[in-house]
């Protein structure tokens, strides 16, 4: 269970946020005491699309089916079930092999339409929903999707499933049929305004395959869905080859139009990026997205490249940009200390990776929520922003109320971040003798590990191993396997690790699980620093009571100050775009989403001879 923590504050401090408003499609907006069946739901406000649209403006409706693609995955995998925290996960089964209620539109912060369910409803309270199943939903094996399945779905998700899905869907208090081809969840008191929208997002799964005794323990089976597409090839940990259901039952749907139109995506897995490269180059990979700036800079200059058969493109990202930064495990000494974190933080030589590593060609991350609107960066406070903040002020630094995030890290060279970082750890309890930083008390040597699973991250934090080495400080790197980095982050058995949180223009229930007290000692959450803050935990509160958009961005942008100034991270860089490379013979939509790309929209050209590799 999901727990509420200063509810009554956040009541008391915002009324604003938790006024009545209605967020569903113009349908449901109406006065009538019976809410009526919509083609669809937002979190704020009214849905874009109209009730006709017949394809998302991202996608194109006459995109060819048919060819291949190619992509590269950087580590290994060990289980076809998305579902549970068991083992490594292959990638892109959700979406393509399983797939929810209702499909999520890439053009709005968060909404959602007719997938699984043809239509939806619920009333001005969002106290339930009611999903009617489209009646041509069928798995992959025939059978058709029943409101039996939904309601198995539920359960097992609630019982076996993620961490995320054990908490979320414990918050509804009932399901049942209301028809032949419809279901009503009804929710607890304690449920948010996102619950409804929550369960849209549920994935359905046939109850005749999967059963609550072996589900958290399948692991290359064949999987069932109701997606697209089917597992038709597996090599554990190697490859795996998806293939398209040409008679698929949701071709003709508006949110599907123009979309998964390759016949064939097969998805390489490398140990690193270097070798991925490789593989591009030589042709074995068709698509590829470049994370690395200086890979950007020099390594596309090749022969295939040089005749035209490779496009280099950079494409727009409209959404937050997610933090990826090396993390502190707050649950072990010294980490509990917010100065020694501080401190930490200052030692890492951000602008030289920037330039050594990176060209300069990357920024570097200063928000959780860096490039939108949801950022506090380069914003002050609100008078609305601080009422909410005003229990925890005394802990959000004035240079991030008024919105600079980064500043002290951005403006001191490497000098005066040592000095003030050897103060800020002297502050600490530690303190430097013969050239080592020790505890002042025991005279121990600072010494932890930063756990890493990719050579990439493995050259960061050697990186900062070697600037903490010149502060006293002894920071080994160790570098596992994909799998075992798995294990050890889900169980926290780390000192300091690496994790990147994505982020979303609609943020939502898993706030909690990325920051909430609640997740902090659940193995399996992305509470990977162990945050336990009760400023924390309201404005994530606030933002998931808000009726309104600007009330939303207020609690947003005040979480992103706690997270900032409580140092949990260490913050990294990210890219100004999206860089991708890919064969000549792709093509994709000239609109793109507002999350960047989305490659389920995209096509081969040459389709249409029907040829493979």
């Amino acid at each position: 269970m999901i727990r509420r923590t200063h509810h009554r504050a956040v009541r008391l401090l915002l009324p604003g946020l938790l006024a009545a408003a209605v967020t569903a499609a113009p349908e449901l907006a109406s006065a009538s005491a019976e809410p009526q069946p919509s083609h669809g739901i937002a979190m704020h406000g009214d849905v874009k699309e109209p009730p006709d649209f017949t394809h998302f403006g991202y996608a194109n409706p006459d995109a060819p089916k048919g060819g291949w693609i190619g992509i590269s995955v950087v580590g290994s995998f060990d289980t076809l079930n998305p579902f549970t925290v068991t083992g490594q996960e292959a990638r892109n089964l959700s979406g393509y092999v399983f797939q929810p209620l209702l499909a999520r539109s890439l053009g709005e912060p968060f909404a959602l339409y007719p997938l699984i369910a043809e239509s939806v409803t619920m009333p001005e309270d969002r106290s339930w929903i009611e999903f009617t199943i489209d009646a041509r939903a069928r798995f992959s094996d025939g059978e058709p999707v029943t409101v039996d399945d939904v309601i198995a779905s539920w359960r097992l998700l609630r019982d076996r499933g993620r961490p995320n899905h054990r908490s979320y869907y414990a918050l509804v208090d009932s399901a049942r049929a209301t028809g032949e081809r419809s279901v009503r969840f009804s929710f607890s008191p304690e449920a948010e305004r996102e619950m409804p929208l929550i369960m849209g997002l549920m994935p359905v799964l046939p109850s005749h395959v999967y059963n609550v005794e072996t589900f958290d323990k399948l692991g290359l089976s064949p999987p069932v869905g109701t997606g697209p597409y089917v597992v038709s090839n597996v090599a554990r940990g190697r490859s795996i080859t998806l293939t398209r259901q040409k008679d698929w039952w949701g071709n003709d749907l508006p949110a599907t139009s123009g979309q998964y139109n390759f016949d064939t995506i097969r998805y390489e897995y490398f140990r690193d990026q270097e070798t991925a490269l490789e593989a591009f180059r030589k042709g074995i990979i068709d698509f590829r997205e470049e994370e690395d700036p200086s890979r950007w800079a020099l390594s596309y200059d090749f022969p295939a490249a040089r005749r035209g058969e490779i496009v280099k493109e950079a494409l727009p990202n409209g959404a937050p940009r997610g933090m990826s930064a090396f993390v502190f495990n707050t649950r072990r000494a010294p980490f509990g200390d917010i100065r020694v974190r501080e401190g930490l933080s200052l030692l890492f030589p951000g602008a030289w990776v920037n330039r050594a590593y990176y060209r300069d060609l990357y920024e570097r991350t200063d928000s959780f929520f860096d490039g939108s609107e949801l950022s506090a960066e380069g914003r002050p406070a609100t008078d609305h922003e601080r009422e909410l903040l005003a229990p925890w002020i005394d802990e959000v630094p004035q240079r991030v109320l008024e919105g600079d995030l980064g500043g002290q890290r951005r403006g001191a060279d490497d000098r005066r971040a040592l000095r003030e970082a050897l103060r800020l750890l002297k502050a600490g309890g530690f303190e430097l003798r013969d050239g080592r930083l020790v505890n002042a008390e025991t005279g121990e040597r600072m010494s932890f590990e930063i756990l890493v699973a990719t050579r990439e991250h493995e050259r960061l934090a050697l990186a900062f191993s070697r600037a903490l080495d010149r502060a006293g400080i002894e920071a080994r790197v160790r570098s596992v396997d994909s799998a075992q980095y798995q294990r050890r982050k889900q169980s926290y058995d780390f000192d300091v690790t690496h994790h990147f949180w994505f982020s979303s223009l609609s943020p939502g229930n898993e706030q909690r699980f990325y920051w909430g007290s609640a997740a902090a000692d659940q193995p399996g959450t992305r509470n990977y620093m162990g945050v336990t803050s009760p400023g924390i935990d309201a404005t994530i509160d606030a933002l998931l009571a808000a009726h309104d958009r600007d009330d939303f961005v207020t609690a947003v942008r005040a979480l992103d100050r706690l997270l900032v100034s409580g140092h949990y991270v260490v913050p990294l860089f990210h890219r100004p775009s999206h860089w991708v490379a890919y064969q000549e013979r792709f093509a994709h939509p000239e609109t793109p989403p507002l999350y960047g790309y989305a490659l389920e929209t995209w096509w081969d050209r040459t389709a249409e001879e029907d040829t493979k590799p």
